[in-house]
């Protein structure tokens, strides 16, 4: 059986025409990502308070399932190349390119602002990322614009609510 995963392994690797390795640890970094939004989205879920409670914990666990969605499909191609996905806790903190912001205030504005600022800079690492793999790795491109996708959907779906609260808060005053 190993022989068969090294071989599949070796076939995936050859169809890509850039540096596989970097191509791995750069796909690790966004699982890190990843699992750290997870976490983020999920937590914000429990601990959220103030107006539109409910529509934000709607979105934000539904927002958590998509990033673990995400990480599945990082850690899937990371296989496919032959790398070993992250495989603690602490390497999530090592590796990020978004790091995380843990939701001390709870006010659903302070939530919704810290998920914006993750999204932003998951589209940008995921642009990036498409830009890399463009032409050296059709697999990985794939992925990454559905990724991608999600993600700048995240932004829009996070900005709207916090319109709407904005808006809300304004007709009160």
């Amino acid at each position: 059986t190993n022989l068969i995963i090294t071989i599949m392994a070796e076939i995936g690797r050859s169809i890509v025409k850039m540096d596989v390795d970097s191509l791995i640890n750069l796909l690790n970094k966004a699982l890190a990502d990843e699992w750290l939004a997870y976490y983020q989205y999920w937590i914000g879920a429990k601990v959220v308070k103030g107006p539109m409670k409910d529509a934000v914990i709607s979105e934000l666990d539904l927002h958590a399932t998509e990033e673990l969605g995400h990480a599945q499909l990082l850690v899937t191609r990371i296989v496919q190349l032959g790398g070993t996905p992250l495989l603690t806790p602490e390497d999530w903190f090592k590796m990020t390119n978004c790091g995380y912001d843990a939701p001390t205030d709870e006010y659903v504005e302070e939530v919704l602002n810290q998920n914006i600022k993750g999204e932003q800079c998951a589209i940008k690492t995921y642009s990036h990322l498409l830009d890399l793999t463009r032409e050296g790795d059709p697999v990985t491109y794939d992925i990454i614009l559905r990724i991608l996708a999600d993600e700048v959907e995240h932004e829009e779906d996070l900005v709207a609510l916090k319109e709407d609260l904005d808006f809300m808060l304004m007709k009160r005053r």
